[in-house]
């Protein structure tokens, strides 16, 4: 098998999982970094061991160009994801573009629609629809383990400091110099909470997504929101509710938890681990494996692998991404909700751990829940 180039745009931050990640698939002989895009050139103390001295350059075309790579790891503020997408499909090259993919759904069609036109792969970087954990979820529901499914949970319940939202221009901005940016704790830390929830529910596509109801609210002194919830009702007759926030008191795993008839099954999706629990048995744990998506991609062009997260499998997710664009700016919490945990340095709202877990509990919004701050919610059809 010949080694894939490939050129990382964004390799600080979030893209140093991704170097590192490279790292790991060039040490089995997989892929090959010929190159990083970064306004500022990584010093080579930010390149992981067993990299070599990759080409690099601000400018993304010409890095495409010169390195003639196969695929392009796409991992820069959201605003640029659907420009540099279009720079790479021009060029025939393949891509993995993280998630959200972008920050409105006319941005996504033209980025999925152009790709599509030009006839490259692009994989959406949600790492959790890698999880070995999905399918046998699926199977699990198809083989009525726990009854007919009657809705859908999603929890995430993070902690963030002050400083998450100054290391850079566009964190926690719902616009910057006029640019959709919508980074907020549903469309972006916790986004894959909101995207395997619907997955698992089978409404991937946009129209699989008939109405959307929200409370985005803020504790931090930003413009997006760090404590929300959305409620989307789908094509398939079911609701999936997910709750999250930046400000929880103890920090936990995130989990989509599935609602039947006669049990449920609860996915902590970072962990790729199932707990299934059913009617007339004992409680059933599992761990599961995961494939990587970038590898997915590379078995894609190398094998002919189906993708696992093409773009309009991510439609649905992009309609509540949407909805969060074009909602009312997020409530600031009361300054009785929120206090600050000096030697951590942030922002805790009492009671929303509980609230989180009850939200996915019961598919409830957290104004239903008797939270005093929430404001009536916002609904989008």
């Amino acid at each position: 098998m010949s080694t894939v180039d490939i050129v990382l745009a964004g390799a600080r931050g979030h893209g140093r999982w991704h170097l590192d990640n490279i790292r790991r698939l060039q040490d089995k002989g997989i892929v090959r970094l010929a190159g990083i895009c970064e306004l500022t050139p990584l010093a080579a103390d930010e390149i992981p061991d067993g990299l070599g001295t990759p080409e690099q350059s601000a400018d993304f075309g010409a890095l495409l160009d010169s390195t003639g790579a196969r695929i392009a790891v796409i991992c820069t503020p959201i605003p640029t994801h659907t420009d540099l997408a279009l720079h790479a499909a021009a060029r025939g090259v393949h891509m993995l573009l993280e998630k959200p993919p972008a920050p409105s759904y006319a941005e996504f069609r033209r980025m999925a629609d152009g790709v599509a036109a030009a006839g490259v792969a692009c994989q959406i970087g949600f790492q959790s629809l890698g999880s070995h954990a999905v399918p046998a979820i699926r199977e699990m529901i198809a083989e009525g383990a726990v009854g007919d499914i009657v809705g859908i949970g999603g929890a995430g319940a993070w902690a963030r400091p002050e400083s998450y939202y100054r290391r850079a221009p566009w964190a926690g901005k719902r616009r910057l110099n006029g640019v959709d940016v919508v980074d907020g704790v549903l469309t972006n830390p916790l986004a894959h909470a909101v995207a395997t929830g619907l997955a698992l529910n089978g409404s991937v596509r946009a129209e699989d997504v008939t109405g959307v109801e929200l409370e985005l609210l803020r504790a931090n002194a930003i413009e997006s929101d760090d404590t929300s919830c959305v409620r989307v009702t789908t094509a398939q007759g079911r609701q999936v509710t997910v709750a999250a926030t930046l400000c929880a008191e103890e920090p936990g795993e995130p989990y989509v938890l599935i609602h039947g008839t006669r049990g449920r099954i609860t996915f902590w999706y970072k962990q790729d681990r199932v707990l299934l629990q059913r009617a007339d048995h004992g409680p059933e744990e599992y761990e599961y494996g995961r494939t990587d998506l970038l590898q997915n991609l590379v078995d894609h062009l190398t094998d002919g692998d189906d993708l696992l997260v093409v773009p309009d499998a991510t439609g649905a997710f992009m309609k509540v991404v949407e909805a969060i664009r074009l909602a009312p700016d997020p409530t600031p919490l009361p300054d009785t909700a929120w206090r600050l945990l000096p030697e951590e340095e942030r922002r805790v709202v009492p009671g929303i751990d509980a609230l989180v877990a009850a939200a996915a509990d019961t598919l409830a919004l957290y104004s239903e829940l008797g939270a005093g701050w929430a404001p009536p919610r916002e609904v989008s059809t």
